[in-house]
């Protein structure tokens, strides 16, 4: 059986799937067409089911409960890895609700999350998450929001942090961030989504053991990211909730639906 299935280049996402696309362990029959593109692409492509398996913010997904359920194996979720709001210099909240504020996609949690700490922002901008670092340090936008690996790398390029707003969530939920999951359309049958699940949790349990493996395939697809940072970003993003989400995980999920709504 064939799954088509997207994912994003992001170091996390490709270190969690390399051994499960390149059939380094045993995928029981299936076969996987795989589609890597940035995350709000992913989003947009899930309005249309146009994938089978595919990474998807939470975000967007709270809007697409009746076409994909949430795969208990691939989430990226915890602690310390939150969106920041960063700047050239340091902002009061005045400025920053005044914009304009750059910000890595309408269906990413960071900018829920950037809606429920600074409501009343209009004047925001979407742009590719990769590009939102240059676009303040050219005085295109006031600040912005980052996410993935930009976290690592804000600082060397002279700007600051204004807040983190997955630290926000923290405190005011008591619980981890949800940033996105691994979703499988409900037109797969249940015995399906169970079975690429168990693949998902196995792929990863084999990126732990085997991390010499792995990690050709996840620079490949890095590619001029500093192997200090890729680093980092894996050890921040793969953790226990992406083998399973577990009774904290849920609940933090809940909590977003719930601060959403």
């Amino acid at each position: 059986m064939n799954i088509t299935l997207g994912f994003s280049p992001c170091p996390n996402d490709t270190y969690m799937f390399a051994a499960l696309v390149n059939k380094w362990i045993d995928t029981d029959g299936f076969d996987f067409t795989v589609l890597m593109e940035d995350v709000e692409k992913l989003n947009e492509w899930a309005g249309s089911s146009y994938l089978d398996v595919t990474k998807m913010s939470f975000h967007r997904a709270l809007s697409l409960e009746s076409q994909y359920k949430l795969l208990n194996a691939g989430a990226a979720l915890g602690n310390g890895c939150g969106p920041l709001l960063i700047a050239k210099k340091p902002l009061s909240y005045d400025p920053v609700v005044e914009g304009p504020i750059a910000l890595p996609g309408k269906w990413t949690t960071a900018h829920l999350l950037f809606n429920l700490f600074y409501p009343g922002c209009a004047n925001k901008q979407f742009h590719l998450f990769s590009d939102i670092e240059d676009l303040i340090l050219n005085d295109e936008v006031a600040a912005g929001v980052i996410i993935h690996e930009n976290r690592f790398t804000y600082e060397s390029k002279g700007l600051v942090r204004i807040i983190d707003l997955g630290e926000q969530w923290e405190n005011k939920t008591g619980l981890p961030i949800p940033l996105g999951g691994i979703f499988a359309s409900l037109r797969l049958p249940e015995a399906v989504r169970d079975k690429l699940e168990e693949l998902i949790r196995k792929s990863i349990e084999f990126a732990k053991a085997n991390p010499d493996m792995v990690m050709p395939y996840v620079r490949m697809h890095a590619q001029e990211m500093n192997e200090e940072v890729m680093l980092a970003h894996i050890d921040l993003y793969v953790n226990d909730f992406s083998v399973s989400l577990g009774e904290k995980g849920i609940k933090a999920i809940d909590a977003l639906k719930k601060l959403a709504s």
